[in-house]
C-alpha cells in the first residue's frame, strides 16, 4: 500500500484526500487548523505525517510552503518524493527545495486547472529532480502528470505564464460588466462578451497581438478614453489603464529605469 502524506487540508487538500483513499492509499493528514479527514490517519505535525510516507503532497499554500518542509525535515527519508502542488512564484519552489536539505527527492509540480470537479486526476505538470518519481506515484492513484525536462521551477513557471492570461482574461471581464452596470447597459456588454468569447479561434491570438503592434498609438487613446469614462462611472479602471500603459510601452518603449539611482 502506497503511504501519502498531505499536507494541507484546505479545498484541494480535502478533495486529493478523498481521491487517494479512494484508490487505496494510507494517507497520513495534517493541517494546523483542519481536523484529518475520515479515513485518513491523523497526524499531529509535519514530521509525524512525512514519517514513512512514499509521496509528500504539500499542497498548504505558497505562504507555508517553505515553513512546511522545514517542519519536516526529522521524519523524512531519501525514498521520499515531496510534490510541492503549490501555486508559487518558481523561486519560491526553489526556496521549498532548498530548505528540504537533500533529506528527499523534490518535484515541483503544477496544477494546470481548478481542481473541484476534477479533484486529483487534475492535469499536472512536473519538473526537478523528484518530477519522474512523483508523476508515478501519483499516477498510480489516478493523476495524469506531464514531466517537464528541467528544474526546479520550470513547471510553476508554465503555470503561472497561463495564469496571467485567464486571470488577466477574468479580470478584465469583471471590470466590463462593473462598469456595465454602472453604465445600465450590463446584459447588452454581458452578451456582447459572450459572442466574443465564442467566435474565438486559433487566429484570434494573431489579430490581439498584431492589431496591438500595429495599432498601439490610437488603441492607447482609445484606452485613455474607456479610463476616463470608468472614473466617471466611478468603476476603478485598473485594467483599462494598465492596458492603456502597455499599449503606450508598445507605441513607444520606455529606456529601462535605473533602480540604483531610486
Amino acid at each position: 500500500m502506497t503511504v501519502i502524506a498531505v499536507l494541507g487540508l484546505g479545498e484541494a487538500g480535502s478533495l486529493f484526500v478523498a481521491d487517494l483513499l479512494t484508490a487505496g492509499a494510507m494517507v497520513r493528514a495534517y493541517d494546523p487548523a483542519i481536523g484529518a479527514p475520515p479515513g485518513a490517519v491523523p497526524c499531529a505535525s509535519e514530521a509525524m505525517a512525512v514519517d514513512g510516507a512514499d509521496l509528500v503532497i504539500s499542497v498548504n499554500s505558497a505562504a507555508d510552503s517553505v515553513d512546511a518542509a522545514r517542519s519536516s525535515l526529522a521524519g523524512l527519508s531519501t525514498a521520499t518524493v515531496w510534490a510541492d502542488v503549490n501555486t508559487s512564484s518558481p523561486a519560491r519552489k526553489r526556496e521549498v527545495a532548498a530548505a528540504l536539505q537533500g533529506r528527499c527527492l523534490f518535484a515541483d509540480v503544477a496544477l494546470m486547472s481548478t481542481v473541484p470537479g476534477l479533484g486529483i486526476r487534475v492535469p499536472m505538470v512536473a519538473s526537478g529532480p523528484g518530477a519522474t518519481d512523483a508523476a508515478l506515484l501519483l499516477g498510480a492513484v489516478g493523476a495524469t502528470v506531464d514531466v517537464i525536462e528541467g528544474i526546479v521551477g520550470d513547471a510553476a513557471t508554465r503555470k503561472l505564464l497561463r495564469s496571467v492570461f485567464y486571470k488577466g482574461l477574468a479580470a478584465a471581464v469583471l471590470e466590463s460588466l462593473a462598469a456595465a452596470h454602472a453604465a445600465g447597459l450590463e446584459e447588452e456588454t454581458r452578451a456582447e462578451i459572450m459572442r466574443e468569447l465564442e467566435r474565438a479561434s486559433a487566429t484570434t491570438l494573431d489579430r490581439l497581438v498584431v492589431g496591438s503592434h500595429r495599432h498601439a498609438v490610437r488603441r492607447s487613446h482609445e484606452m485613455a478614453a474607456a479610463t476616463e469614462m470608468l472614473d466617471d462611472l466611478g468603476v476603478p479602471s485598473r485594467v483599462a489603464r494598465a492596458s492603456r500603459y502597455w499599449l503606450e510601452d508598445i507605441a513607444e518603449p520606455r529606456p529601462k529605469r535605473d533602480e540604483t539611482r531610486g
